[in-house]
């Protein structure tokens, strides 16, 4: 644990318990989320499925990406993911992910759509949490939540709430704006 990484953060009046439990219910919920993805991405078929598939697969692996950026500030801080797995991803209770039984690709939309809403929620409170006062948790947060952005515009594009402005970035998984946190090289990532 770096202990003046978390001293500072703790003198800037932030309860780093209550910061940690908030990293710890993101990081589940990307876990998952990566989890949801892969199964809705390869449920993508079909005329309609084939364009959305791309788009399904970059948020999939910067899910993954979110993931490793965020359980490495969990331990700079003092906190640790939880040994049990099951305890792990019973913290991502509220997320709106799960499996739909239809594999309509609207019905799949709608729970992309909640789960990077819930997500832009949750990033935006803990960007709110540190801002001026835990630097390196906030530019994490709200470079999480720039692509968090992204992916709700780019599904809610597809179910006709109007145009989002999404275009090709790259290679699907690239994180532009979380890249610069992770600490795993690309090619060793999910």
């Amino acid at each position: 644990m770096a202990k003046v990484a978390r001293q500072v953060v703790e003198e800037s009046g932030i309860n780093v318990d209550d910061l940690l439990s908030k990293l710890l219910k993101a990081a589940a919920v990307e876990f998952t989320s990566f989890y949801y993805h892969t199964i809705l991405r390869f449920n993508c078929i079909g005329l309609e499925g084939e364009g959305l598939k791309e788009i399904v697969e970059d948020a999939r692996q910067e899910s993954c990406n979110h993931f490793e950026a965020l359980w490495t500030r969990i331990y700079e801080l003092g906190g640790e993911l939880p040994r049990d797995l099951y305890d792990f991803v019973k913290k991502a209770d509220g997320a709106e992910s799960y499996i739909p039984e239809s594999r309509d690709i609207k019905d799949m939309l709608q729970v992309l759509v909640k789960a990077e809403r819930f997500a832009i929620l949750s990033y935006n409170e803990i960007c709110n949490m540190t801002f001026a006062k835990d630097h390196r948790t906030y530019n994490l947060a709200l470079a999480i939540l720039n692509e968090e952005v992204e992916h709700e515009s780019w599904f809610s594009e597809y179910l006709g709430e109007g145009p989002s402005g999404h275009y090709r970035r790259g290679t699907p998984g690239e994180s532009p704006y979380v890249s610069s946190f992770l600490v795993v090289p690309r090619n060793r990532r999910c």
